[in-house]
This record gives structure tokens, sequence and C-alpha cells, in this order.
């Protein structure tokens, strides 16, 4: 007899996350663990090294992109890792960021157009044997987003005015003395800023900001 798929599932909701276990336990997938933030999510990969990680976008400990750096990070110290991202809305940025690399053993599904627990089993199956499962909606998005020809198009007003002053070479901290605004908002939208613009967590704090203000001078 094979060994079960191991998996590790992060959701923070209770009893979402209750269902979710329950689920890939039926299916015959072993959960190796089940927790509820994106801390707890790299350390049980570290401990378990599963074959595939299950887990939301937002959680904790910041409620934005936590699951996807979590798993970012999980598949740059294991790469054969598989990801299954279940989320409750489209982000073709998140989306893309997630298979830029490697593209491979990864699905991103939402969770309203996950229809039974058999869409669901042979999801993480697929992803573990090193196919891609990516719903529909994501692929659309996801060409779309490659088609736009100006890299800035995606940020925000108030992104491309932090952007600005980035540029001029203003601090955080100057740059929320000029806009009125705290040092922890303008960090949430550098943060933004280096996703939309492709700017890996790999690389250091200094040289994406360098690289954002290159694409802002080029845009």
């Amino acid at each position: 007899m094979t060994a079960a798929l191991r998996v590790v599932l992060a959701e923070d909701q209770p009893i979402v996350r209750e269902g979710i276990a329950a689920i890939l336990t039926g299916g015959g997938l072993d959960v190796a663990a089940a927790v509820g933030n994106a801390v707890e999510l790299v350390h049980a990969a570290e401990i378990h090294r599963p074959d595939v990680v299950v887990t939301d976008i937002q959680m904790p400990p910041r409620f934005t992109d936590d699951g996807i750096q979590a798993a970012l990070t999980i598949r740059a110290g294991r790469p054969t890792t598989g990801v299954v991202v279940l989320s409750q809305f489209l982000d073709a940025d998140h989306a893309a960021e997630l298979v830029h690399d490697n593209p491979t053993g990864l699905g991103y599904l939402l969770k309203e157009k996950v229809a039974s627990t058999a869409g669901l089993l042979d999801a993480v199956r697929r992803v573990a044997g090193g196919g891609s499962v990516l719903d529909p909606d994501v692929v659309a998005a996801l060409v779309h987003r490659e088609r736009r020809s100006d890299p800035l198009a995606a940020l925000t007003p108030r992104e491309r005015e932090v952007l600005g002053l980035m540029a001029e070479g203003h601090s955080n901290t100057e740059i929320a003395s000029i806009l009125f605004v705290t040092v922890p908002a303008v960090e949430r939208h550098v943060t933004g800023i280096f996703l939309k613009l492709g700017l890996q967590q790999t690389d250091s704090s200094r040289h994406r900001r360098v690289m954002a203000v290159l694409r802002y001078l080029q845009g």
C-alpha cells in the first residue's frame, strides 16, 4: 500500500478549517496539521514536510497576502511542495506572484466554485503530482493581466503618489509626513506597489525599492 498524501492546512476560521480537514481526511489524505495563521503554516511545513499545502490568502498575522507569502517561503525551501490556494476572492496579482517562478504543482480555486468534495480532493491530488489546477476565472484574469502594457496600470492613485515620492528619494517616514498619514499606512502602500510590480519578496527591501522607482521612471 502506498502512503497517503500528507497535507498541511491553513485557514483562520475554525469552522471552515475543520470542514476542509474533514473533507481531506474523509478522502483518504493525511492531514498532518491544521493551523490558523501563516507563521504556524511555515512552521508546520518545516516539521511535517507535506506533499501539499492548502491555504487561504488572507489570514493572521497581517490579514493581507500572508497565505501566499507563506506558500512562497515553503516552496523556496522545498520546491516540490504542492500548493492549493482556496480563496474567497479572485486576485490576479496574487495568482501571478504564486505562479511566477514555478507554475507546476499549484492550484488556485475560488471557494464559492468548489462544487464538490470530489473536486477539492482531485485538485489536491493533481497538484501533488506536479499538475496545475487554476479556476477558469483565474486563468482569464492572468491573461488579461499579462496583456496590460503599462506596468503601473494596476496601481491605485495613492500608490502612484507614494511611488512618485519614493522616486524623489523620500523615506517612508517622510512620505507619511507629506501625505498626512501614518508610517504603517505608507508601508502597506509600498508593499502593495512591490506586489503589483511583481517585485519578489526574496529580494531585499532596498533592491525592490530601487526597482520600483526604475519602473516608475520607465513608465
